[in-house]
């Protein structure tokens, strides 16, 4: 296995992100034995083979990914794939969100050189802390469905692992140079020494990157680098060691609006929607008399990854391959905590949608912090998410003979994550006083932590002094042990692989505000440490493909898995007592596919069906409907979350892809994919403000309630959406050597917007399902030019592209389920509507949906320019 080996990229390919084979040729009928090692993985990359490894895979090249990102998200470079939607998210710098056949990131096994990347609590991939990827991938596989990889990882939607360069690439380097919307600027500078007489080589790349995006108030600054060094000590023995971060702080809109804000605050008041509307940030008044904008939401985060890699050649017949590798993760992401005057933060909004800081200073400035009650200021916070990661992979592989081949290795890992809140800004209070700790009487703390300070040591420190944590304070320990074993054969036609996995993951809640013996939750007294909780998973999998003839191709797989959940639903409602319905999850998932290869035309067809049961999850930023007698409509809101188990989903579709090149001048790509996505079944849904209170909304009995889901189409589990019908058509043209013309047409259907299982609390809402969100066509564009100097190792490369052509407006994301049948408790005037008219009789539609639906819109027309030059 190749370690994260980085350098900078060269030269410009074309292609469709659709494209499968793009760079691959046509091959032999009858593999050559002596290739065995190659035929289904290698090392612990676990890389597909064409018309050898029987899974639905597709590729994207370094140059593919200069070539088209520009300021787009990594990720977004894959919606011309079958089954794949990545959108930007809320649209801050690295929030992208993507599905794969309906799954979600957290069922997505992320992989870097075959590491795995997944939160150990969550299973979330954190795109923001991976942003330095797209300066030095020299490929990016995708697999979709339960995919190749020999580890005990939950690939319930598939595989994308990125495989970095090595330390020991050609002697050069280069300098690069990206500007776009929004003040978008990017700087790198790469080189690689070349490999010595010795056997040592190096390389290093740094990157940095600063402006905003689309949306209102997201500035960002971000860097990137990375050091490699390897030492070839003689054929048998390579070593490579890589340091790698990208440490940034960008601020967010996390909060997806309503349809009826986006076109109230519009600042052209035209009835149209303000696609850049931004509620989560607001205005206050320097000492200068000047308007300033404030971030109430912001991420910021580094993560450093520190790698060494052997590989052993012992002989002809057997090779060790072992990575030893730590993480220490510092950083999270801000938003507001506690109230004054009874008022939250959303009391304080302007006549624009922003909050009006210079209210919240006053009314903090009024408060005697040290008199009142816990929590009686309002104040910026930052929920720290740090962590430290060690891990070991190892994969033995040894050839029986010119057929057969098999490896056993093993994927050990220890993580412990700290988890509290501290001051990020105090909004003109004096401080904010803390009342949770149940080991100390409340205190107050005025201590600010500057989210834009950012951490460049990845030995720095993990947790702030205990005096200075606020809301909450508890830390993850995660206990992760696995073993893995492959049998490969393969003999002229035939290729065909099994494998299995066990694992053992141990989770231990500690809770630092729990007082030992004392403290009281859901009625049973805690400790402060939970113990170890020892859950024991395993799959195994496997699969055959055929070669027909030197054209024609099948392949076939199948597999189960049964798979540990994630820690939240070991310990519910972020309390310490241990989960009494607690079960592993189970996955079980077929496929068959269909390969054609010529010269000229590359085609794929593939059919699955993947059914996963006893799935549990818990849906954040949330907003719930609550009856309150002293509000003026009888109804108040409360902010929070939902905790859903004993969902059973299922998963099947088809899905087509092909490249077809007539000519050298030009190529054309297309892809279709048609998903059926629907729950089985019904399911049980809990409700909680954002204290871990049970909330009980409006209409139900209490927090606890049956969420009839059965036969309804599935929609994402947080504000975001799952289509299940994409299609893509592209074209490369070369009408001169060393320029490249392309444009991308995308459609993008049947979208359904997320869960809210307070709509699937009465079962009159079942029949209707969820949200179908409305479908949406968009164009992209590109063009890039090299020009040679007389010295062929130099040269200049120009490239240029913009996104969404036409200025298409569509919603790519949405948060929740309300009909045009339903109706408002208040009216756009803000008078409660008692005669209960619905969305449809007020007129408050956009697009075919209620303008109640919180959403977010895709965004406009964008563009991205880049000059770099090898050397």
């Amino acid at each position: 296995m190749k370690l994260i080996n980085k350098s900078i990229l060269t030269a410009v390919i074309t292609l469709s992100t659709a494209s499968v084979y793009y760079a691959q040729q046509v091959q032999d009928t009858v593999q050559k034995s002596k290739d065995i090692d190659e035929v289904i993985l290698r090392g612990v990359t676990d890389i597909a083979k064409d018309r050898k490894t029987p899974v639905a895979v597709s590729t994207i090249k370094a140059a593919q990914i200069l070539e088209r990102q520009g300021n787009q998200e990594l990720v977004e470079l894959l919606n011309t794939t079958p089954s794949v939607y990545a959108t930007k998210g809320g649209g801050g710098f690295g929030d992208s969100q993507i599905t794969m056949r309906g799954f979600e990131s957290r069922n997505i096994a992320v992989m870097v050189n075959g590491m795995p990347v997944n939160d150990m609590e969550g299973g979330t991939v954190y795109f923001s802390n991976w942003t330095g990827l797209s300066d030095v991938t020299s490929t990016m596989q995708v697999q979709r469905g339960l995919g190749s990889s020999k580890l005990a990882i939950a690939s319930v939607g598939g595989t994308m692992n990125f495989l970095t360069k090595s330390a020991d690439m050609k002697k050069g380097g280069v300098i690069r140079l990206g500007v776009g919307n929004n003040d978008y600027l990017k700087t790198s500078f790469a080189y690689n020494t070349g490999k010595s007489e010795n056997g040592w080589s190096s390389s290093f790349l740094m990157s940095r990157q600063s402006g905003g995006t689309y949306i209102e108030n997201t500035d960002y600054e971000a860097y990137a680098y990375y050091f490699a060094l390897g030492w070839e000590l003689n054929k048998k023995h390579n070593f490579q060691f890589t340091l790698t971060s990208a440490p940034q702080w960008h601020d967010q809109r996390t909060f997806s609006p309503t349809i009826a804000n986006y076109i109230k605050f519009n600042p052209d008041q035209d009835g149209t929607p303000y696609r850049q509307y931004n509620s989560d940030f607001g205005y206050y008044t320097d000492a200068t008399g000047r308007k300033v904008a404030l971030a109430n939401r912001a991420n910021y985060y580094a993560k450093p990854v520190m790698m060494l890699n052997w590989d052993w050649t012992m002989n002809e017949k057997s090779k060790l391959s072992t990575v030893l590798y730590m993480s220490n993760g510092r950083g999270g992401g801000t938003g507001d905590l506690g109230r004054v005057g009874g008022k939250s933060l959303t009391a304080f909004y302007d006549n624009m949608g922003h909050f009006n800081y210079d209210a919240v200073f006053a009314a903090n400035q009024a408060v005697d912090v040290n008199a009142g009650a816990a929590g009686n200021t309002l104040i910026r916070r930052a929920s720290i998410n740090s962590h430290n990661w060690y891990g070991i992979l190892a994969n033995f592989q040894h050839k029986i003979n010119d057929n057969w081949n098999f490896s056993i290795g093993t994927d050990d890992r220890y993580y412990y994550g700290y988890h509290y809140q501290v001051v990020s800004d105090l909004y003109g209070a004096a401080g904010y006083k803390e009342g949770r700790n149940n080991n100390v009487s409340p205190y107050v703390v005025n201590q600010v932590y500057d989210y834009k300070k950012l951490s460049w040591n990845p030995f720095g420190g993990k947790t702030a002094p205990i005096g200075d944590q606020i809301g909450y304070s508890n830390d993850g320990e995660v206990l992760w042990y696995s073993a893995f074993a492959q049998v490969e054969y393969s003999k002229n036609n035939l290729s065909a692989f099994l494998q299995g996995s066990v694992s053992n993951q141990g989770y231990q809640r500690i809770d630092n505000f729990v007082k030992d013996g004392v403290t009281k939750q859901q009625g049973q007294i805690v400790n402060t440490k939970t113990g170890f909780k020892n859950l024991f998973g395993y799959n195994i999998k496997g699969g055959a493909n055929y070669n027909i003839d030197s054209h024609n191709n099948v392949f076939a797989n199948i597999g189960y898995y049964s798979k540990q959940p994630f820690m939240n639903s070991v310990y519910p409602s972020n309390f310490q007592v241990l989960n009494p319905t607690l079960t592993n999850e189970k996955i079980f998932s077929a496929e068959v596919g269909y390969g054609f290869r010529s010269p000229k035309l590359s085609a794929n067809v593939n059919l699955y069906r993947t059914e996963w049961k006893d799935r549990w999850f818990r849906r954040g930023g949330m907003t719930f409907e609550i009856v309150d007698p002293s509000a003026p409509t009888g109804i108040s809101t409360v902010t929070g979350y939902a905790e859903i188990s004993g969902i059973t989903q299922v998963h099947m579709g088809v899905e087509f892809d092909a490249v077809y090149k007539p000519t050298n001048f030009l190529e054309v790509q297309g892809m279709f994919s048609l998903g059926d996505f629907k729950y089985k079944g019904n399911a049980s849904g809990a409700t909680f403000d954002d204290n871990n209170n049970p909330v009980v909304v409006s209409g139900s009995a209490s927090n606890n309630t049956t969420l009839y889901l059965d036969g309804v189409k599935v929609g994402g589990s947080s504000s975001n959406s799952i289509p299940q019908l994409t299609a893509s058509l592209g074209a490369t043209i070369k009408p001169v050597k060393d320029l490249n013309i392309f444009g991308t047409w995308r459609y993008t259907g049947k979208i359904y917007s997320s869960i809210d299982p307070g709509a699937f609390s009465k079962i009159e809402n079942q029949e209707r399902g969820t949200l179908q969100l409305p479908d949406f066509n968009l164009f992209d564009l590109g063009i890039s030019y090299k020009i040679r100097l007389k010295d062929s190792s130099k040269y200049f490369t120009l490239g240029a592209n913009v996104y969404n052509l036409f200025d298409t407006t569509y919603i790519s994301d949405g948060a929740t389920n309300i009909f045009g049948s339903d109706s408002p408790t208040t009216l756009a005037d803000g008078s409660q509507n008692t005669q209960k008219k619905t969305y449809e009789q007020l007129g408050y539609m956009y697009d075919g949906i209620a303008t109640g639906n919180r959403v977010y819109f895709g965004f406009g027309r964008t563009w991205a320019a880049t000059l770099s030059f090898n050397f």
